[in-house]
């Protein structure tokens, strides 16, 4: 990687997948899917199972063919000039599969960035300061055979790294790692991402992995797009309709048939001698009427506050209800 490129690390226009089937009808993965990332951008890319995600990664990786629509790295079209275009593009796919567990962490490291074309007498410094930060060093000479789930899954990560391309795609870097690990890699991801060297795409389930690490992120619906925003605007958006009420005793049927009208997306939990009532309003002006229909029905109000969505929240509300559009 000698500098920053000019225009999108990664231009995706009006990509189509479509999986043809015997005997059925044919699995339409990806349907029109447009996507730039910029350079220094890490962008998350969220969807539920089947919603196109790992496909649109090996579409960009030259793995899978597209059947509609044009991908280009670096201004390489991926189609046309594949060897051209994946010099600028590294991956991490399918975690620890993608790497050789009789070899060492080392071993590893400098045979694919020799496939990469890269010296090891160059970069040598640089892959060892990755396996320092990593947290490799001091087992870097022993067989990945030996090693945890998680530091096979770093090494993974530093295998695609040190390639030192200018995009790089992590499929569920973060799968089958127990807590710790996951933490620690989550810490290394902030801090590569905010060197801003790289523009990196971030597949995962795990949306702490998201919050924490990205700035972006894409939510995939169906093979399609359906959410193109900042983390903090998609929080933002559901931030001023979310509320909590406790209340000092229960709710009425009745008076729990008057909320339901003007709140239908609300929950009702007893908590003790207390009554907790979560719900969200299409307006902050709402959110009056709900005082008033418990202050008429006789409920003491002990408390009230904004609930603060994260993103697993605001991801199942776009999902399931195209909020976010």
């Amino acid at each position: 990687m000698t500098g920053l490129p000019e225009g999108p690390v990664l231009s995706v226009k009006g990509l189509v997948k479509i999986f043809p089937r015997r005997k059925k009808a044919a699995v339409r993965a990806v349907q029109g899917v447009n996507l730039e990332l910029q350079p220094g951008e890490i962008v998350g890319l969220l969807g539920p199972n089947g919603a196109g995600k790992t496909t649109i990664i090996k579409c960009a990786l030259g793995l899978v063919r597209p059947t509609a629509g044009d991908i280009s790295i670096c201004g390489h079209n991926v189609g046309t000039h594949h060897g051209q275009a994946i010099q600028h593009a590294s991956a991490v796919l399918e975690g620890a599969r993608n790497i050789y567990w009789r070899m060492t962490a080392r071993e590893n490291v400098r045979f694919f960035s020799g496939l990469h074309g890269l010296d090891h007498r160059v970069h040598r410094d640089y892959w060892e300061s990755l396996l320092e930060r990593f947290g490799l060093a001091d087992r870097a000479n022993e067989p990945l055979v030996n090693l945890s789930t998680g530091m096979k899954q770093k090494v993974a990560v530093v295998c695609a790294l040190a390639k030192r391309t200018e995009l790089v795609f992590l499929d569920e870097p973060t799968l089958g790692l127990d807590v710790e690990t996951s933490h620690e890699l989550r810490g290394i991801l902030r801090e590569i991402a905010a060197e801003g060297h790289r523009a990196i795409v971030l597949s995962s389930h795990d949306m702490d992995v998201i919050q924490d690490v990205c700035r972006r992120v894409v939510i995939l619906k169906e093979g399609q797009v359906v959410a193109d925003d900042t983390v903090e605007n998609l929080l933002a958006l559901f931030r001023t309709r979310a509320y909590r009420i406790v209340l000092s005793d229960g709710l009425s049927a009745e008076l729990a048939g008057r909320l339901a009208a003007v709140a239908p997306n609300h929950s009702i939990e007893r908590l003790g001698n207390q009554t907790q009532l979560t719900f969200t309003l299409p307006s902050a002006a709402g959110l009056y009427a709900v005082i008033d229909i418990v202050r008429q029905g006789g409920a003491v109000l002990e408390t009230i506050t904004q609930k603060e969505p994260d993103l697993e929240e605001a991801f199942l509300r776009v999902i399931k209800g195209g909020d976010a559009a």
